[in-house]
């Protein structure tokens, strides 16, 4: 996964209100935030109609028992996430704002002085960029030590970077990118799809 800086040579840019400033926070795993997903998915759902081809949850909240920001991280696959216009107004009636856009990616949050409970991530339906949230993600739930290894990191960086997002996430990017690396050899011997069931 790319960092910020990569990201930004390769077309990404910010759009929106600035949040930065806030803490990270860690928070050991709840057991509510899977229902909190499904809600979000049941509005989203809504208010996509056919254009939501499916709906994932993904990020650390969606591994059982891993620590996390307590963020809800929901993955929306759509026919084209370039025809932005197709589904911009719809996520953003749901509380939402785009905050950044980049090829094959669009990134919703809630405004600043609302609570971020949940955050939303678009991308066209059999993308790269889909299929390698989907990896990580069932990746760290099939490899419980690897998962561990994740949260003690995420500790460690947190404490590094107590009011920083963006160098929190650039900080674990080295690890993620090792994880997927082992994480493509595991696909390749074992039945993992990225087109299994959209997750609860």
């Amino acid at each position: 996964m790319p960092t910020i800086a990569e990201s930004i040579a390769a077309g990404g840019r910010v759009v929106g209100h600035n949040r930065q400033g806030e803490p990270v926070e860690i928070a050991e795993y709840d057991p509510a935030w899977p229902m909190r997903f499904v809600e979000m998915r049941e509005q989203l759902a809504a208010a996509l109609g056919d254009l939501a081809i499916r709906i994932d949850h993904v990020g650390s909240t969606a591994v059982a028992g891993l620590a996390a920001k307590p963020v809800i991280d929901i993955q929306v696959s759509v026919p084209d996430v370039e025809d932005e216009y197709a589904f911009r107004e719809a996520v953003e009636g749901l509380g939402f704002e785009l905050r950044w856009t980049e090829p094959g990616h669009r990134y919703f949050r809630p405004p600043p002085g609302m609570p971020r409970l949940h955050q939303i991530h678009v991308c066209s339906h059999g993308s790269a960029w889909g299929r390698v949230h989907l990896l990580f993600r069932d990746y760290l739930r099939a490899h419980p030590d690897v998962a561990g290894r994740y949260v003690a990191l995420k500790h460690e960086v947190a404490a590094q970077h107590p009011r920083d997002r963006v160098a929190y996430n650039d900080a674990k990017a080295p690890f993620i990118d090792a994880t997927l690396r082992d994480a493509e050899e595991w696909a390749a011997t074992s039945t993992w799809s990225p087109d299994a069931k959209a997750s609860d």
